[in-house]
């Protein structure tokens, strides 16, 4: 490790809570596909902040947008109506299934938030209990009720007691998931392509079955598209590359290219259960944050993204099949659009720190799956690099 690098590494381990395993790169500066780091280091990267970075880096639009609106009104709190709030509501409500959007910021928000009016719900539909289901493998967040919903015991460890009356049941399996529906249902928790569960995405027959039996039995349907959502998978919202609308949808990641910003939106028969108090968050929607969303919404609908996440999306997975007949270690490729991933029966790491080497920024879900989870504005020449980095790295960790 170069010494500069060294010296900051050592200084964030002496005042950073250690939550992160961390990859010893101090990242500088970015311009679209491409990030450096403090010794000038060129990588490309297939991380964006973990599928937060829908628009690159140094997107000029963007930071124009930022820039301006800082000088303008960053915050002044939701006890006022502001512009740009109100015109990302807009937007988002235009181009879903849904009346009404609730601002926080960050995915984990977004779920605290629906699993709060789904039992506000419930009270108000006078139902007989207030449980919630939700998967194995999925993830939700690192809040109490989000980390409950999470159905990996991995990180429950040592929170005990957690949220009462949430259960898990097997992804994309309906009997299982029918088996645990009672009276006191209250709502039905999902991704539509599970992320940190090791990028798995739902049957489109199982989340049909899913909405038919919450119609029948009067369920909240709802979706995590903290990840998998605002243009991953080549619509705006995962569902809609289903066909299958839920009742309430979260967001964030991607929905602010950067800036952070969490949304839960839901059919006004939902969002009816809340009432001034019930809920609230202080930074949430603020001025900067939501100018930030509608120069993304603006960059997806009318600058091409959608179509560029789509054509290339196809690319991706083509090349990554490619991979997979050229190299035995790779077991699967799934995934849609710009929300990819392999299946290793090596060690992930080492595949994701040769990649590091010879520059190129990975991230792994699960245990032996790498993601691919790109900005919304690689093209083909982009993948062409990341896919012969990849071929390079996977070659030297077979012989391993």
């Amino acid at each position: 490790m170069a010494e500069k690098m060294e010296a900051l590494v050592k200084q964030g381990n002496e005042v950073v809570m250690k939550t992160y395993s961390r990859f010893p790169i101090a990242l500088d500066h970015g311009e679209g596909m491409y990030v450096w780091d403090i010794e000038g280091k060129k990588y490309i990267d297939f991380v964006a902040g973990i599928a937060v970075n829908s628009l690159g880096y140094a997107h000029p639009t963007l930071g124009k947008v930022i820039a301006e609106q800082a000088m303008k009104l960053i915050h002044c709190s939701n006890l006022y109506y502001t512009q740009p709030q109100i015109a990302l509501a807009q937007w988002l409500v235009e181009h879903s299934d849904f009346d009404k959007v609730f601002f926080c910021n960050s995915g984990a928000e977004s779920i605290e938030s629906a699993l709060k009016i789904a039992r506000k719900y419930a009270k108000m539909k006078a139902k007989a209990g207030n449980e919630v289901i939700t998967m194995l493998h999925s993830f939700h967040g690192r809040t109490y009720g989000a980390v409950t919903a999470t159905g990996q015991e991995k990180y429950h460890k040592g929170l005990e007691p957690l949220l009462p009356d949430v259960c898990h049941v097997p992804f994309n399996d309906f009997e299982a998931l029918q088996n645990a529906v009672t009276e006191k249902t209250c709502a039905i928790l999902l991704e539509p392509i599970q992320g940190e569960g090791g990028i798995l995405p739902a049957e489109k027959e199982y989340l049909q079955k899913i909405r038919k039996l919450c119609d029948e039995k009067d369920i909240l349907l709802m979706f995590d598209e903290v990840q998998c959502g605002v243009g991953r998978t080549g619509e705006l919202f995962a569902y809609q590359s289903y066909g299958v609308v839920p009742d309430v949808a979260t967001f964030a990641k991607g929905l602010a290219g950067g800036v952070p910003i969490g949304a839960m939106m839901a059919k006004n028969f939902v969002a009816e259960a809340f009432q001034p108090g019930d809920h609230a968050s202080t930074f949430g929607g603020n001025s900067l944050a939501a100018a930030a969303g509608v120069a993304v919404m603006k960059e997806l609908f009318e600058n091409g993204l959608l179509e560029n996440v789509k054509k290339n999306g196809v690319y991706l997975t083509e090349q990554l099949k490619k991979l997979q007949q050229k190299h035995t270690c790779i077991t699967d490729v799934r995934g849609i659009g710009f929300m990819q991933g392999i299946e290793l029966n090596i060690p992930t790491g080492d595949v994701i720190n040769a990649c590091i080497e010879k520059g190129l920024l990975l991230v792994g879900a699960g245990y032996d799956v790498i993601r691919f989870v790109p900005a919304l504005i690689a093209e083909q020449k982009h993948i062409d690099e990341m896919i012969a980095i990849l071929d390079d790295a996977l070659a030297i960790c077979e012989k391993l």
